[in-house]
């Protein structure tokens, strides 16, 4: 029998992280993997495009209502989708009530007693709420469950913050357990030189980017149909970028403990790339009015 092979993916709020990891699952599911996908978001919008569903009723939710999480069967949780793809979603509390990662530990737990990770399953993958690597949303990496991180990532500066700041994350429970930053998945965003520049920022990680995956409208297209490309337009290029995402994570075994940067060190990167000019600290704080004056006197 194969070695369950468990992933989590990270990325900034916004990034694509739930687009990504659906269209890779799909992929996967299309090869004939046995895929389980766990959506760690209170909106509860991870599995969405494998289910054509406006939101799956997630655990937490289902708990409230039936009056505790003991009171709930497996079936009513796990739902089945596009490619026999196992789907769940843990949920949270109401927005501003409570810590939402709780959510994340308890749909853990219960789908580990009840018998969801079955002997068949190939993935797990865990989508995981923005770049938060504290608390509840740190279990996948805290507790041991997901061995591989993804970082899902653009040429923006904000996103390689967060992937820096992810990568913290993942080398302090490295030490304790077997977690290993297993690379960068580039969402494009068409910013200058973005293949080069995360390349770049991979090899500063110690890892690679083990996939570029070109930005193209069929991606939304595909979303308003509550699909992934992968189902509703097999044949497009797109979707061979998925496969060939999901053929480079069958494949991969490049798992590193990763060497996060300074902040310095990242804004030296984008300055040689011309993402970001050479700090000056004389037009900090400075309106355009008055840089204007500046430069006319």
């Amino acid at each position: 029998m194969a070695r369950l092979r468990q992933c989590a993916i990270y990325g900034k709020g916004g990034i694509g992280k739930s687009t990504t990891t659906q269209n890779l699952v799909a992929a996967l599911a299309e090869a004939g993997k046995k895929v389980m996908i766990v959506g760690c978001d209170p909106k509860a919008d991870s599995t969405r495009l494998i289910l054509h569903a406006k939101a799956q009723n997630s655990i937490m939710q289902m708990a409230s209502d039936a009056g505790s999480v003991e009171d709930l069967e497996l079936e009513e949780v796990l739902k089945v989708g596009y490619g026999e793809i196992k789907c769940v979603e843990s949920g949270g509390p109401e927005p501003g009530v409570g810590c939402a990662g709780r959510g994340v530990i308890t749909a853990i737990n219960f789908l580990e007693e009840e018998g969801a990770y079955t002997e068949d399953l190939d993935f797990v993958f865990y989508d995981v709420l923005g770049d938060v690597v504290c608390g509840g949303f740190a279990m996948p990496i805290r507790e041991n469950k997901a061995q591989e991180i993804y970082i899902v990532c653009s040429g923006e500066m904000m996103a390689m913050y967060a992937a820096n700041n992810i990568a913290k994350g993942i080398v302090k429970y490295a030490n304790s357990g077997g977690v290993r930053l297993a690379g960068l998945i580039c969402n494009s965003r068409e910013t200058d030189r973005e293949d080069e520049l995360i390349i770049a920022l991979a090899e500063r990680l110690g890892t690679q980017m083990i996939h570029f995956v070109p930005r193209d409208n069929v991606v939304q297209r595909a979303e308003i149909r509550r699909m992934t490309c992968i189902e509703y337009d097999p044949s497009h290029s797109q979707s061979d970028e998925y496969r060939a995402l999901a053929n480079k994570i069958i494949e991969n075994k490049n798992l590193v403990i990763p060497t996060p940067i300074t902040m310095d060190e990242l804004e030296e990167l984008l300055m040689e790339f011309g993402i970001m000019e050479a700090e000056d600290e004389t037009i900090v704080g400075k309106k355009a009015v008055e840089e204007a004056a500046v430069a006319a006197a």
